[in-house]
């Protein structure tokens, strides 16, 4: 089970990286993100810090470790250009 101390510090680094897009939007016109825009990367983020966060405790062995968790994140990675450029033309994409 995840300390609360952890999901704190994991809430507060997606907090932060959505800070970055909201700043943005202040500063130019091209950055544009609704409500659900934020909404989807903040799950987007917290997921996967909280699949990361598993991975990092449960699996024993180091390169393993490493090798999931770069997976993870190149699935977040494969994901958000999906659905900011529609990178393979799923019906979610966003372009």
């Amino acid at each position: 089970m995840i300390s609360f101390k952890r999901l704190g510090w994991l809430a507060a680094i997606v907090l932060l990286l959505l800070a970055v897009p909201l700043v943005a939007m202040q500063l130019t016109k091209e950055v544009n993100w609704s409500i659900s825009d934020f909404v989807i990367a903040g799950s987007l983020l917290f997921i996967t810090g909280m699949a990361c966060e598993f991975i990092y405790r449960k699996v024993k062995a180091s390169p393993l470790k490493w090798l999931w968790i770069g997976l993870v994140l190149l699935m977040l990675v494969l994901i958000w250009a999906e659905l900011a450029v529609g990178i393979f033309g799923s019906p979610w994409a966003g372009n």
